[in-house]
């Protein structure tokens, strides 16, 4: 009670030292269209907001025969009367005209798909929208979008340039694909003031991430509200937001995990922090409303977290469309009280550094001050694929306080239109016999989608009709016929390994991109090994994983198609026959792509994958040996962040396999699993795991999980295990650190094993921060056995594993 008088007190004071200071007032935007499509007369909604029916002068129909007014059948909560109950069908090709000044303009989109009339079903709607010029949206479904999100309706926000004279028009079209129907609900247009979103942050600038160059964002770009989201508090709605009605839901989905942070105290001082906020000539009111800056994220010390965590730091994950540009603006303030510490925060997107010790309380100005940075990024990857844009802040110092703030208060990322003036990402289109299987896809559930095509198939075998199943699949893939498969690989005669599930080989497709065919040994049943690695490596996107380019099921012939890595498996390169390619630096580049492709399986994929089968076999090199993981037919799908895997068999290769897999004695089987294998690789690429000494061991089943002659030679300072006493001080370091993360990793108990973000961490850090773990028993506590499925990644720590 004492704080919260003392920081009452301490905003007083500070407001009234400050206040008024570059204060502006709440902008009026120059034009303001709120259009209820289909309406008959003018209504308002529940903000008190008054939308118009759509045959007004101002936003004329264009081709008023290509569509026609109705009304839906019922509205499900939430879903407002306004602008939600009544719908434009649209027929065909199908144009608003809006008169608007000139300039930048929201323009957002109401969609609500359900049942309209008495037949016609607006779910199966699939279109493409343009605004003059820009493609906003192709082969769109709200139906699917609306599926994957947690609420029933859309909203789709661009900002959109109008050039031109003193009054030009907004010509927004509709048109449906073939087949289908288009349908809209409500559109609203507001004018932004000039280049709010476009000549960067309050300093002016927008940074490009990784050259830390300034980036120009012109009028001949458009751009997406892909999120927008309040830091540490709930939804800001738009009516908070006077003049730009934009809406701020809670991160709560984007940020991860973090045991010391305390959002209670948040939400007690939220609301009191606004009315003091103050706006300047930098930062004015229409960059973000005043409840955006009220509360953030806090690393508390007191009964519940008696330390603070020296690791403190905030990590959030976008999943979004790769192959575009993404402005990414951070809005920040000192909204705290003097007791707590505000550090110098470094910020990283994307794993690139994009700006180092940011102090905001030095940038604002002093304490109420709101600023905002903006920042460019480019998300590489496959057209259609969906990988997770990163933001982290990390604090470079903390000061001995009881609270220490991180000052960030809202996130914004806007996808800036290609050269070509398109903001939509791949779209495979619509198949209406699996709408179930699209709408899996569209909300990552791969665990689902492998569930449903493999009871699909077990319904299609019992009622002995064609394989539907491969529609499923060709949502996702590329389909080829076994005779297909045998051109490309001219009749199986080019092998490249062969594994227990079958035989891998080389081949040209018709444009002459080399692949590899993974030909699947005769499967018996349902097939679920197939059918897990399909749905597991197509609903990844990943540099460190091998990409999937089609599949083939055809009777009993099972194969799939994936990029041909040049320079074959890890298993290959780590042989006596290529000791002359191997240095430390080179393996150690190779341990850390494994480590973070793991890390994007376990925690960057919205539904966790555990491969179990991590091996030298299964990881692939391309021509610039950056390794990639492959082979996903014993991978496991877990619902849950912290779930315990269940499995009804032993899964994995003898020395590489975890424990715990073999006998629960060990704990429960986990993605801690996947750090178990790893550990053993890296201990196998760097020679720790001497072969020779295996074989010898082998009467002696401890000897495979847990190789004590490791911790004999780190005691006898035999640290240059397969490179020979030619190498560097720095490579005897590199070598010496990967092994005691190795040993780390192969601790018999799963908990107090790193989980693999952890592992990341270790390998990027440096030695001196690693110490030698204790030596492992094979006897194992019936505590330990107990806790290990009940410690959590966010708690481990060496103090906790020893």
């Amino acid at each position: 009670m004492n704080c919260f008088i003392f920081f009452v007190f301490y905003i007083l004071v500070s407001s009234s030292t400050t206040g008024g200071e570059g204060e502006t007032e709440a902008c009026k935007p120059t034009d303001v269209f709120l259009i209820n499509c289909g309406a008959t007369s003018n209504t308002s909604d529940t903000t008190g907001r008054t939308w118009t029916q759509d045959q007004q002068k101002d936003h004329a129909l264009n081709s008023v025969n290509a569509s026609f007014p109705s009304e839906a059948s019922k509205l499900e909560w939430p879903v407002h009367q306004v602008p939600y109950k009544t719908v434009r069908i649209i027929r065909s090709k199908f144009t608003y005209t809006i008169s608007v000044s000139p300039g930048w303009k929201f323009v957002r989109l109401h969609f609500y798909p359900t049942r309209y009339g008495s037949d016609l079903d607006a779910v199966k709607s699939l279109f493409s929208v343009t605004a003059n010029g820009f493609t906003l949206l192709k082969n769109f479904s709200p139906g699917l979008t609306a599926k994957g999100s947690s609420k029933p309706f859309v909203i789709k926000e661009f900002i959109v340039p109008v050039l031109g004279g003193h009054k030009t028009t907004l010509n927004l079209t509709l048109t449906p694909s073939p087949h289908t129907l288009a349908f809209i609900n409500g559109v609203e247009i507001v004018s932004i003031p000039n280049r709010l979103y476009t000549k960067g942050g309050f300093d002016d600038r927008i940074t490009d991430v990784g050259t830390n160059n300034d980036f120009e964002i012109d009028a001949t770009t458009a751009l997406e509200t892909v999120y927008r989201v309040k830091v540490a508090g709930d939804e800001v709605p738009e009516i908070t937001d006077p003049g730009m009605f934009r809406q701020w839901p809670s991160d709560s989905e984007a940020i991860q995990k973090i045991e010391s942070v305390d959002t209670s105290i948040i939400s007690r001082f939220a609301g009191f922090v606004e009315q003091y906020i103050n706006y300047t000539k930098k930062t004015p009111a229409c960059v973000a409303p005043k409840a955006v800056y009220g509360g953030t994220y806090l690393d508390i010390e007191n009964e519940k977290y008696p330390k603070q965590n020296p690791d403190f730091g905030l990590t959030w994950l976008f999943p979004v469309d790769a192959g575009f540009n993404y402005l990414v603006r951070l809005h920040f303030c000192d909204s705290t009280w003097k007791r707590a510490a505000l550090p110098r925060f470094s910020i990283y997107i994307g794993n690139k550094i994009a700006k180092a010790e940011t102090d905001v309380r030095n940038l604002s100005g002093g304490p109420m001050l709101p600023m905002y940075l903006d920042f460019k990024t480019f998300l590489s990857g496959k057209s259609g694929k969906r990988p997770n844009l990163r933001l982290d802040l990390h604090p470079q110092n903390k000061e001995n306080q009881q609270y220490v703030d991180c000052g960030l208060g809202g996130i914004e990322i806007l996808k800036l239109s290609d050269s070509k003036g398109n903001l939509s990402g791949s779209n495979k289109g619509p198949i209406a016999l699996h709408v179930l299987a699209i709408i899996l896809i569209a909300t990552g559930s791969v665990a689902g989608l492998a569930t449903f095509i493999i009871v699909l198939m077990r319904q299609t075998k019992r009622k002995n009709k064609k394989d539907n199943n491969v529609v499923v699949l060709k949502v996702l893939l590329k389909q080829y016929t076994y005779a297909e498969l045998k051109k490309i690989t001219k009749s199986f005669s080019h092998t490249l390994g062969k594994g227990g599930f079958g035989t891998v080989y080389g081949g040209n497709l018709c444009d002459g991109v080399k692949v590899a065919v993974k030909v699947m040994k005769d499967l018996k049943g349902t097939g679920e090994d197939f059918m897990n690695e399909i749905a597991s490596m197509s609903q990844t996107s990943h540099v460190n994983i091998v990409s999937l380019l089609g599949f083939c099921y055809e009777g009993s012939k099972r194969a799939i198609v994936y990029e041909f890595l040049e320079n074959g498996s890890l298993d290959q390169f780590i042989s006596v026959a290529n000791s002359s390619l191997m240095n430390v630096k080179t393996l150690y580049g190779i341990a850390l792509g494994i480590a973070r492709g793991l890390e994007y399986l376990h925690y960057g994929c919205k539904t966790r994958i555990v491969h179990f089968d991590i091996k030298p076999q299964n990881i692939l090199l391309d021509g610039n040996l950056c390794p990639k993981l492959s082979d996903f037919g014993l991978a496991k799908l877990c619902e849950k962040r912290e779930s315990i895997v269940s499995l009804m068999d032993t899964r994995g290769t003898i020395g590489y396999i975890a424990p715990e897999v073999v006998s629960r004695t060990y704990g429960g089987v986990s993605h801690k699993s996947d750090v178990y294998s790893f550990g053993m690789l890296v201990l196998d690429m760097i020679g720790a795991n001497n072969k020779e000494i295996l074989a010898t061991a082998a009467s002696n089943a401890s000897s495979v999980y847990f190789p004590d002659w490791v911790y004999k030679e780190l005691e006898n300072g035999e640290q240059t295990w397969r490179f020979g006493d030619e190498i560097t001080i720095e490579e005897k370091e590199t070598a010496k650190k990967m092994v005691l993360i190795g040993l780390w990793c192969i601790k018999p108990c799963p908990s107090y094993r790193p989980p693999m973000n952890k592992v990341v961490e270790m390998m990027e850090g440096s030695l001196d921060a690693l110490e030698i773990p204790p030596k492992p028993s094979v006897q194992i506590s019936p505590r330990l056995t107990t806790e290990s499925s009940s410690l959590s990644d966010s708690n481990w720590n060496v103090d906790s594993a020893a």
